[in-house]
């Protein structure tokens, strides 16, 4: 009669509420029964509950079945000719819906294990077959755990408001909320778990970007975790979920944990690392003798230790990063506050003390901070590559520059000894030449009675001292050898009657010349003389020396007969021309040769004073 008399009250409730055929209602309040039966329980003890309805506050303890019953005045559906609908956003953990006593909706499961359709909201149709002209009744049995037996608030039995109208009108509704609880968690669970993935393997080939395998440990964990929102049916009984879940926690702790750490580089004691790996060892036990009875406070409490642990290293990481690379500090404070703040969200949801749209903020936004973190990490090592290419870039570049400089060094250090080989040798060789060849011609050009064989001897010793002189090695001033050369040449054409004009226009006495090319010009200036002496008949030969931009230029030029016709155009095959040319061009050097019948003869001899100096 009770129940009888609260269904009344019920009915006229919903039918005040309603001006006109009605199109859709918000349902508040529902009469509640326990009880593990077909039907509603009409002879079971019922109340009237507000909905949404918390067993954990109407029921402690109660496992269900729990019964509701809403009716409704179903006059002007008929007319209107379009489906009628149940719209339930949460059943925790899933449900069957009848008309009228009719079945027309099941959930899922209703025995363990329970289909878990916490998050999932339900749109269920009412067949228009089974309505009847007035009021009708609408019967939904819900299947769930007390507090007690489920490690989070979020999946303790309960049911949320209801609403009845148009097919049409909530079918949008349904379709947003399923995006928001169940579309976007197993779309951002697919983006951790490939952004995971990605990090673990870039992690994971060097040791020096640990800090990325945890990361991608700590997304794919995270993924995981968030699997629960839409992973509905699982082979195993609600209690042993929650263990298993709760238990794969300390693992996405510790990597997310160590991630934080590693990151900010610095040096953590092993203790944390200990810690940490102890600590996966110890909850799943601790939750198993806790029992479905106790589970949830001992769940609560890994959570909330889970949470301060995660808030500590986010801590010291800042900490780390404001003292020692303060340019990271900004973006890695922005993200990982960000993050800090969704977690705490997420705890406080769990205990269901924020209204359901901060439950769905906390399931959007954190696995999003956490693919952000990733992009972020993804670019910074980017970076990091681009700019170790380009050190090793131009570290190969150093290399090779050294390795080049130090063939350099060792050429010149081998020339170097090669030079001091070869002076040595030719100080050998000249004092071998003047004690014993030398001696020996002095000896003869004294000693000989015949004059063509003393002046042979002559110039033989003279040849020699030449010869020596260049082995020596000793480099000679340009006005010591202009003396030289200017004494030699006028006194032998002034032997053979022969008028010698010498003019010299070398202004700057500081140029040297070295051995070798002192020499080699010696023997280049004896050779146009013998020349002149021998075959051109001259009475006159003008000599001109000048320094002129770094030039040194010989002229030598007679008034003699020339080279004859027959020679013409093969100047260096007679008269000693082609050693002349040769010994110029060893000097860097040219020698040209002009000459016609009856015009004389003009030999051009052109140094380069720095390599005349530098030449060996």
């Amino acid at each position: 009669m009770a129940a009888a008399t609260l269904l009344a009250l019920l009915m006229l409730a919903v039918l005040c509420t309603t001006a006109r055929a009605q199109q859709r209602l918000d349902v508040h309040e529902a009469l509640s029964a326990v009880g593990d039966t077909a039907r509603f329980p009409e002879d079971a003890q019922t109340q009237r509950v507000p909905l949404p309805d918390e067993w954990s506050r109407s029921r402690p303890g109660t496992r269900g079945p729990v019964w509701y019953r809403v009716a409704f005045d179903a006059r002007g559906v008929e007319a209107s000719g379009e489906l009628f609908a149940l719209y339930v956003e949460r059943a925790c953990s899933t449900l069957e819906v009848q008309l009228n006593g009719q079945r027309v909706h099941v959930g899922g499961r209703l025995v363990e294990p329970y289909t878990r359709h916490c998050q999932h909201p339900q749109l269920v149709a009412l067949p228009s077959a089974l309505m009847r002209p007035g009021v009708n009744t609408v019967d939904v049995k819900v299947v769930g755990e007390p507090l007690a037996a489920v490690a989070s608030r979020q999946r303790a039995g309960g049911l949320s408001a209801m609403q009845l109208g148009l097919y049409a009108e909530l079918a949008p509704l349904h379709a947003r909320r399923h995006l928001l609880s169940v579309t976007l968690p197993q779309t951002t669970s697919a983006m951790l778990v490939l952004v995971g993935m990605f990090m673990l393997l870039i992690g994971g080939l060097r040791r020096a970007h640990s800090h990325l395998a945890y990361f991608g440990a700590f997304a794919i964990g995270w993924g995981v975790v968030g699997a629960r929102l839409w992973w509905t049916d699982l082979p195993l009984s609600g209690h042993a979920a929650d263990v298993l879940l709760v238990s794969f926690m300390p693992l996405v702790v510790l990597a997310g944990v160590l991630f934080v750490l590693r990151y900010a580089g610095g040096a953590q004691g092993r203790w944390v690392d200990t810690a940490l790996y102890v600590q996966c060892v110890v909850v799943p036990p601790t939750l198993l003798l806790a029992g479905p009875e106790r589970l949830h406070p001992v769940a609560s409490g890994w959570y909330a230790l889970f949470v301060a642990e995660t808030a500590a290293a986010i801590g010291w990481h800042l900490w780390t990063l404001w003292h020692r690379r303060r340019e990271r500090f900004g973006p890695m404070a922005v993200l990982l506050l960000g993050a800090l703040a969704l977690v705490g969200l997420e705890f406080v949801a769990q205990q269901r003390a924020l209204a359901d749209r901060w439950q769905l903020l906390s399931h959007a936004l954190l696995p999003a901070a956490i693919v952000a973190m990733g992009l972020y990490l993804m670019r910074e090592h980017g970076r990091a590559l681009h700019a170790a290419e380009a050190d090793r870039q131009t570290l190969e570049a150093r290399v090779r520059e050294a390795a080049a400089q130090i063939e350099r060094n060792y050429a010149q250090l081998a020339e170097l000894r090669v030079e001091q080989v070869t002076q040595q040798e030719r100080k050998r060789i000249a004092a071998d030449l003047h004690d014993d060849l030398g001696a020996k011609l002095l000896t003869i050009v004294h000693t000989s009675d015949n004059d063509r064989i003393s002046a042979l001897a002559r110039e033989a010793l003279e040849e020699m001292r030449l010869s020596v002189r260049g082995l020596t090695g000793k480099p000679v001033r340009l006005l010591d050898a202009l003396g030289d050369w200017r004494a030699e040449v006028v006194s032998r054409l002034a032997q053979t009657g022969i008028e010698a004009d010498w003019s010299t226009a070398v202004e700057d006495g500081d140029h040297t010349l070295s051995a070798r090319v002192y020499v080699q010009t010696t023997r280049i200036l004896r050779e146009a003389v013998n020349n002149i002496i021998k075959h051109s008949g001259a009475s006159h030969c003008a000599v001109r020396v000048a320094v002129d931009g770094g030039q040194f230029e010989l002229t030598i030029q007679d008034n003699g007969c020339g080279i004859p016709l027959e020679l013409d155009g093969r100047l260096d095959r007679g008269h000693g021309m082609a050693s002349m040319k040769h010994r110029a061009k060893q000097m860097q050097g040219q020698c040209l040769v002009e000459s016609g019948p009856g015009y004389g003869t003009v030999i051009r001899l052109t140094l380069p004073l720095a390599t005349a100096a530098a030449a060996a």
